[in-house]
């Protein structure tokens, strides 16, 4: 796989020199009131002094950008128009497979659909934002791409919308994408900064491993502390035929061919007072937050829910906040545990959801008198990044998760409510002092097994004869080949990649405006840009993902001022906006969206 190396420049060392003493906001090297040293104050190899990941949940890159940058504008949806010289990218429309689509002569589709028509791709409208829940398992996801064929979604991943009509109401659904009309800021945040159309899941399956993927870590090596479940075995049966069909496919560990675990579902990490009591993983291999600890840079994991000393308006409280979204229709559980990246490593873990020692010492190993351990281990709420942020104590790096209903998973999310977060989040951030230096990455864990026409060949392998099924039974790679290394550095299985294909965006000054990059990359792009703009390019080691991914730089412009300006959204349309937002300066993450 190609490697992009970092691009280096003595026009970006002379701006990191001069935003190292600066940044933005307070000149000062130290957070004020600590002698931490200020994330403006590291030395970067880019202008970027603060990473920002807003790390949404279960969406392919075709569902949300398949006709990009041709919205239909319907009469009374937020109307989208494109800019002009608005750069090609690799949709479904302009791959001419709108009408002309494989998964339309399948028999299997055909079968549980009712028609060809059925298993055809469609445009969902903002009365349709509340899908159901696609089947995105590891291996119906390989059957479902079909040696490249692309033709069995309908059959292996897709779920129907109870009550829905036409291809709402039929496995069909998983052909379904939505437009400007809908992700509507997305779209004008693609117009206005960079994106990628060839941004991939590391590997194939659900939520856990793409919260592997994002930190950079492997699979394998994993610990199965509490389980009621055997190792995966293939179901006889499509996982769309039944509810207990669908089950049958999340089991989620294999053995990895050296007596060991690797992951390759949904599991919550153990001893978290949120997991589920009967099955808890934890893992023994290293994530980027292991790095940024060693080099004492300022980083965090900040969850949605996670402070479990909140009550809600609704009166729920602990593990069981719950807040109410219109478009679904139900509460939702504000905390996710096996959406957690850093909890399922003891030395990143906050199993108890301690609080962090003051608003001062958040993204911070040890308490304001330099010695005594912080006891959130880098692990907060979300609230407390923006806590953190107007103490003028923004983390290097951090990572943002939001509560479930915001998080933009089908089922118990939606696209509306998801562009309420990430608006507030992008309009917030774009008004402070410190957004001369900030790029903010907005992707997603996984595809939720909706469909998306791109295929990248296995470059990282793996022969589970019953997880494995990409390129046949028992095979993701080519026959015969090795399976990729794991933590020890030989070879194991349960790493089969790269998967689905993700949306991908840079927001930030610095970069490239209505850009579409085309360089192939995947969601350890993340950790490898953290690790040559902050850790002099060292990486994980056997097993990472960050050795497996090309890189995110093509999106920036460091040669340039930095000075693209910000974009304000109406964070209910999407829309852009001549000035912040009324609250903006503030923002609340409890108001739900609706459809209108």
């Amino acid at each position: 796989m190609l490697r992009k190396t970092l691009l280096a420049t003595a026009a970006i060392a002379t701006i990191a020199a001069s935003l190292a003493a600066c940044g933005g906001g307070s000149s000062a090297a130290t957070v004020p009131g600590t002698n931490y040293t200020a994330a403006r104050a590291f030395a970067t190899t880019t202008p970027i002094k603060h990473l920002v990941v807003i790390y949404q949940q279960n969406v392919s890159f075709d569902h949300y950008f398949a006709t990009y940058p041709n919205a239909t504008n319907p009469a009374g949806e937020p109307a989208f128009t494109a800019k002009a010289g608005t750069p090609q990218a690799d949709t479904l429309a302009n791959a001419g497979l709108l009408t002309n689509n494989p998964n339309m002569n399948n028999p299997l589709n055909i079968q549980l659909t009712g028609s060809a028509g059925s298993a055809a791709p469609f445009r969902l409208d903002r009365t349709q934002a509340a899908t159901a829940d696609q089947v995105h398992a590891y291996a119906a996801e390989q059957k479902a791409y079909d040696n490249g064929k692309m033709d069995g979604f309908p059959y292996y991943t897709g779920i129907e919308t109870p009550g829905g009509v036409g291809a709402f109401g039929t496995p069909g659904q998983v052909m379904g994408y939505f437009d400007g009309n809908t992700v509507t800021a997305l779209w004008n945040y693609a117009q206005n900064f960079a994106m990628s159309d060839d941004a991939f899941m590391s590997s194939y399956g659900p939520s856990t491993p793409g919260a592997f993927d994002v930190i950079g870590a492997s699979y394998d090596g994993a610990v199965l502390v509490k389980t009621s479940v055997g190792p995966f075995t293939l179901p006889s049966q499509p996982p769309s035929a039944s509810k207990a069909a669908k089950s049958a496919w999340y089991s989620y560990y294999i053995n990895d061919g050296l007596g060991g675990y690797s992951i390759i579902n949904d599991v919550d990490p153990a001893y978290d007072v949120c997991s589920n009591p009967n099955d808890q993983v934890m893992m023994t291999g290293k994530n980027i937050g292991d790095l940024l600890n060693t080099a004492g840079i300022s980083w965090g994991g900040f969850m949605g829910g996670f402070d479990l000393t909140e009550a809600n308006a609704n009166g729920t409280t602990g593990c069981k906040r719950t807040t109410f979204s219109q478009v679904v229709g139900a509460s939702i559980t504000d905390y996710i545990p096996h959406h957690n990246w850093f909890q399922y490593f003891k030395s990143t873990a906050n199993p108890t959801h301690a609080r962090p020692s003051s608003v001062q010492a958040i993204g911070h190993s040890v308490e304001t008198d330099g010695k005594t351990p912080d006891p959130a281990n880098h692990e907060y709420s979300l609230h407390d990044f923006f806590d953190a942020v107007k103490a003028n104590n923004m983390p290097a790096v951090a990572y943002l998760n939001a509560s479930a209903f915001e998080d933009g998973h089908a089922g118990y999310s939606n696209p509306l409510d998801e562009q309420m977060f990430v608006a507030k989040v992008v309009n917030y951030l774009e008004q402070q002092p410190q957004w001369s230096s900030t790029a903010v990455v907005v992707t997603w864990d996984d595809s939720d097994g909706w469909y998306d026409h791109a295929y990248h060949a296995p470059t990282s392998y793996s022969y589970d004869p019953q997880a494995d099924q990409v390129n046949g039974p028992g095979q993701c790679g080519p026959a015969g080949g090795t399976a990729s290394v794991g933590i020890n550095g030989k070879p194991v299985n349960g790493q089969c990649g790269p998967g689905t294909r993700l949306p991908f965006l840079v927001i930030s000054p610095w970069a490239k405006p209505n850009y579409v990059s085309h360089t192939f990359i995947t969601q350890a792009a993340i950790v490898q840009f953290i690790e040559d703009n902050w850790l002099g390019g060292q990486r994980l080691g056997p097993g990472a993902w960050d050795t497996k991914t090309g890189s995110m730089m093509d999106m920036f412009n460091f040669s340039g001022s930095g000075n693209v300006p910000p974009l304000y959204v109406d964070p209910a349309k999407g829309t852009p906006l001549a000035s912040p937002p009324a609250g903006s300066t503030s923002p609340t993450f409890t108001q739900a969206a609706t459809t209108s």
